[in-house]
């Protein structure tokens, strides 16, 4: 991975992307027991019609409006973020290493390294990510710093490839954008949030964001500086947590224009030479208005499918059944 500049998260420019999508490719999937157990923890959302997207976007390289009228089938979703002891049975299993710790590396945010002095190597333009040598899901802020003291946090300084591997494993697949929004939104129409309009809501934080001055000071209103447990705030009507807010989730979909109206056009699975970037969804404890408006439940963001940081994780779907 080498960086360069993105919005949201730094992207990479790796030479070594073939490589590391033919590992996940090459992953041997869990024993039936585990994967009916992950099924079993699936929540099922109706299928039909419902609104994607926005009315006018306030990014417009974002390409998530104008909004349009999008029919999904039923499927079967996560209530959470996979966490870090999720993940860690995954690696126990298949012995995976992550694109970050095959790399050597990874990107965290400033705030959170109690010697950001030690790294000064960072994208240009973007100078609170940190590339620190050791950072990978097992140590989300470098050296010293380990999974085990959050268990039930998201696992983060995941890739593209890194949640295509799990979900190979686990005998499921990343949610459509389609699905991921039309899950987010909890039954209702042309919310901002999952929980209505208002970013705070009865004068309670509903979602980890930033609060403060970007990219210096976090109050930690909300209760949170980086991540929170996968089971904080309140779930949507759905019964499901952190649709927007604390770390950005990948969507199986490459990056482009949303789905046309009407059902959804088949997505070809990835294979050798596939390097397109890909969709993330949802916003992060990063997320701010003064910076990156991003956590509302169309928003949407692009990044390279080998780009790993601290805000980055995933959730899991599949068809109904």
């Amino acid at each position: 991975m080498s960086a360069k500049s993105g919005c949201c998260g730094p992207g990479t420019a790796s030479l070594n992307r073939n490589r590391h999508l033919e590992l996940a490719l090459a992953i041997e999937p869990a024993p039936r027991p585990i994967r009916e157990s992950i099924h079993r923890d699936l929540v099922e959302v109706p299928g039909g019609f419902f609104d994607m997207g926005a009315r006018t976007s306030t990014f417009p390289g974002d390409l998530d409006s104008p909004r349009r009228k999008v029919r999904v089938s039923p499927f079967l979703i996560a209530a959470t973020t996979v966490t870090n002891e999720d993940f860690a049975r995954f690696v126990e299993h298949s012995h995976y290493r992550t694109v970050a710790e095959r790399e050597g590396w990874s990107f965290v945010f400033h705030l959170l390294l109690s010697n950001s002095e030690q790294w000064t190597q960072g994208p240009v333009g973007l100078p609170w990510w940190r590339k620190v040598n050791g950072a990978s899901w097992a140590a989300p802020e470098g050296p010293g710093s380990d999974w085990r003291d959050r268990p039930d946090h998201p696992a983060v300084h995941i890739c593209w490839y890194d949640a295509l591997a799990y979900c190979i494993w686990a005998g499921v697949r990343l949610p459509r954008e389609a699905e991921w929004e039309r899950a987010a939104r909890g039954g209702h129409a042309r919310r901002k949030f999952p929980w209505g309009n208002a970013l705070v809501h009865d004068g309670r934080h509903m979602m980890n964001t930033w609060q403060g001055a970007f990219p210096v000071e976090n109050s930690g209103a909300d209760g949170y500086v980086g991540t929170a447990p996968v089971r904080a705030y309140e779930p949507n009507d759905y019964g499901l947590w952190n649709m927007t807010g604390n770390v950005w989730e990948w969507v199986a979909d490459p990056f482009g224009s949303l789905p046309p109206q009407g059902p959804l056009p088949e997505i070809a699975p990835p294979e050798a030479g596939d390097r397109r970037a890909r969709v993330q969804r949802g916003g992060s404890f990063l997320c701010h208005i003064s910076y990156c408006d991003r956590y509302h439940v169309h928003s949407r963001n692009r990044n390279d499918p080998d780009s790993s940081t601290c805000n980055a994780g995933f959730r899991i779907g599949c068809d109904a059944m």
